[in-house]
């Protein structure tokens, strides 16, 4: 009868969500919104693209004065340039608009600026007059030098092909830490998401009285047990139709949209390191769920319950804001306290899982620590929501509450 009743729980719950208009206006809004996005970035990339190559090709005039006889004359003369006849005056020139640009390459480069006096041609474009005057300087260099290597070489334009070793095999890099951080990314868009159905779904019947009918048919814990599993039902779909055009942007419309290129066939899916991501994920959505439950059966209203609910939520972002200490010093005692501490453990044990600094013996009391938190959550949720359903206009007094016998 129990399972039957969860499943009664988790088909109502579920379909009366995702039967609601404004559900779906606001699943569909940012999709709607990304396919618009997609839409005007796609039509202006043809005209974008063929003013970019016709950019290519146009000379900037300018003339110039070099002190450190680095320029070569005839690559300035190709690029538009001439040597400057009146230095004194060519300032004041390109100032009343009769010289377009004026560009004074010093003595000794390495101590002095270049500098560049160009007539306002608006911000995107005057940015070529730097790019004009550098390209000038690197092309004669290269000319000196003697070919194009020996300039890389010089400037350290030079790509690199790294291979690293970790327990006598060759390590993944990124392709190993990109697919565990995938549950990372699925933790924030579910709580961000579903944290306002969560309160809503228990505050909405306590308001209109319904949740006092309901338990005279169901028990506490199937009731809460089903919200939870109707809610995560729902978190899927949405995540699901917001993902949608990104995938489909990417697969057909990739060179159009200017994305990048992730080569996924490289992406190493490692069993111990994607087990652990996963059971920190659930861990962490079901100690989230409970205590987010928890907060909408003390409550009266959604404003009194947003007084503990952004503290709660703000707790999810906080390691965020010590990320990169989290990358490159996991033994540090505040990256340590974070990882154990319930509230921020499943982001900051996530991060370390990913990034392979987080021990074997580390993951599995973070792991326990999730689950039995999370189970204490829940049990705290039905037990306040036991009592927290009937109270229609008051917040619900937790002494009373625990000292109350069932």
């Amino acid at each position: 009868m129990a399972r039957h009743n969860l499943g009664t729980v988790v088909t109502f719950e579920f379909f009366r969500t995702i039967k609601k208009r404004r559900f779906w206006i606001a699943t569909l809004a940012i999709p709607v919104l990304i396919g618009i996005v997609f839409t005007l970035v796609f039509a202006s990339s043809a005209s974008s693209q063929s003013q970019s190559e016709a950019q290519k090709n146009d000379k900037i005039p300018f003339t110039y004065t070099d002190a450190s006889g680095l320029v070569a004359p005839a690559i300035a003369k190709a690029m538009g340039g001439s040597v400057e006849a009146s230095p004194g005056t060519a300032v004041e020139r390109v100032r009343d608009g009769a010289l377009n640009a004026y560009f004074i390459y010093p003595a000794n480069i390495l101590k002095d600026p270049v500098l560049i006096y160009g007539a306002d041609h608006g911000i995107f474009k005057n940015g070529s007059y730097q790019a004009v005057a550098k390209q000038l300087l690197v092309l004669s260099g290269q000319e000196k030098v003697g070919s194009p290597e020996a300039t890389a070489a010089v400037q350290g334009s030079f790509g690199t092909d790294e291979q690293t070793f970790k327990d006598g095999q060759v390590s993944g890099g990124l392709d190993t830490v990109v697919p565990p951080l995938l549950f990372l990314v699925l933790f924030y868009v579910v709580l961000i998401l579903l944290a306002n159905q969560m309160l809503a779904s228990t505050l909405e019947e306590k308001k209109n009285r319904v949740t006092e009918m309901i338990l005279t048919t169901l028990n506490p814990t199937t009731l809460v047990v089903g919200k939870v599993i109707s809610l995560f039902l729902v978190g899927a779909v949405q995540a699901l139709v917001f993902a949608t055009p990104m995938v489909l942007g990417y697969v057909f419309f990739r060179e159009q949209l200017n994305m990048p290129n992730f080569d996924l066939s490289n992406l190493q899916f490692q069993f111990w390191p994607m087990l652990t991501g996963a059971l920190m994920f659930v861990g962490g959505f079901i100690l989230f769920t409970g205590l987010l439950v928890s907060i909408g059966a003390v409550m009266p209203t959604a404003k009194d319950a947003g007084v503990v609910f952004g503290p709660v939520m703000i707790m999810v972002f906080i390691p965020f804001y010590i990320v990169a200490l989290i990358i490159s010093d996991p033994g540090n005692m505040i990256v340590q306290v974070f990882t154990f501490f319930p509230l921020t453990a499943p982001i900051t044990a996530m991060l370390r899982n990913a990034f392979g600094s987080l021990a074997a013996w580390e993951a599995a009391i973070v792991i326990v620590e999730l689950f039995v938190f999370g189970y204490l959550a829940l049990r705290l949720a039905v037990h306040l929501f036991r009592y927290g359903s009937i109270e229609y206009n008051r917040k619900l007094s937790l002494r009373m509450a625990f000292t109350r016998k069932n």
